[in-house]
């Protein structure tokens, strides 16, 4: 499904954020990315989704090279793939049920549709009692189970969770964990971006360790080895 030809990415001033980067992922595959700060993690995500652009190699989405697509097929490819990140994201002004909606409209989805998948999702990340609430009145890790359940409402084959749990405190890292695994076992693809050991150790899942933009290794059932 997803393919990394020898990707490089050196930024203009001489700074190199990949080096000659090459790695599949299997569809259903759940991946966990570890390294430092600036190993390039980030970069990767964002050559994924067609951010930032390779100053060699390739990068293959379905068989096909993300950065040779004109933008409207961008869009489409991004709407493919769910996204969390670190700090929700979620509009404040908008309740639970509002922002997942507002995702589901922006993607073009019926209203009918989006009356029946909402509450659906919510369920599904323990928030359905919660749906009228907004983001204030969430904490943090409720906050994130609502940015979970906004990447996956339009049923992406991927979701990329950059550091989803970097905000959270054990108990909730654990659930946030928990609900990413329930997701993967549903069929989607998950890459984890991550500095969390435990979270890494407990999943026992495939682990590409970078370091200064090398993957260093990439173990089938690893643990986060640094």
């Amino acid at each position: 499904m997803i393919y990394f030809d020898r990707v490089s990415k050196v930024y203009a001033d001489s700074s190199v954020a990949l080096e000659d980067v090459s790695f599949s992922v299997e569809p259903g595959e759940f991946i966990s990315f570890v390294g430092h700060s600036g190993a390039g993690k980030t970069t990767l995500v964002k050559m994924l989704l067609a951010e930032e652009r390779p100053t060699s190699g390739a990068v293959f989405f379905e068989s096909v090279n993300v950065h040779d697509l004109p933008l409207h097929r961008i869009n489409h490819l991004r709407r493919k793939i769910g996204t969390v990140f670190q700090d929700f994201r979620l509009l404040p002004q908008k309740t639970a049920y509002e922002n997942i909606a507002f995702a589901m409209e922006a993607s073009g989805r019926p209203e009918e549709e989006i009356r029946s998948d909402v509450p659906h999702v919510l369920e599904l990340v323990d928030l359905g009692e919660k749906m009228n609430h907004f983001p204030g009145q969430l904490s943090g890790g409720e906050q994130q189970r609502v940015a979970i359940a906004r990447a996956i409402v339009n049923q992406p084959d991927v979701i990329i969770a950059d550091e989803p749990t970097g905000n959270l405190d054990p108990v909730n890292t654990f659930e946030i964990v928990q609900i990413l695994k329930k997701i993967n076992d549903l069929g989607t693809t998950i890459l984890l971006t991550t500095h969390n050991k435990g979270v890494i150790d407990a999943l026992k899942k495939r682990v590409i360790t970078m370091d200064r933009g090398h993957v260093i290794r990439d173990d089938r059932e690893g643990r986060y080895i640094l």
